[in-house]
């Protein structure tokens, strides 16, 4: 078991100690600008999710003011006529 973490780290050791591989050209820009595109979806969709959010408020508030869903409905038969 020893035997393998051995050889492992002395693997990541000449690893570290060799020649780095070369960067290609623009992969900094190229990472900043992906990075910017994430950022505006991001802020994009959490907009729009908001704006959903707050449709849905509304359109609840308007439906609740009409039908009046707290308000006992009316009874379907009259009450008996007394005292005539």
């Amino acid at each position: 078991m020893s035997g393998t973490a051995d050889r492992r780290q002395d693997q990541v050791r000449r690893l570290m100690e060799g020649p780095y591989p070369v960067v290609p050209a623009g992969l900094a820009a190229g990472a900043a600008a992906r990075g910017d595109r994430l950022l505006r979806r991001r802020r994009a969709l959490r907009r729009f999710c908001w704006a959903v959010l707050f449709a849905a408020a509304v359109a609840f508030t308007v439906w609740a003011s009409v039908t009046r869903p707290w308000a006992t409905p009316p009874a379907g038969v009259s009450p008996p006529l007394e005292g005539w």
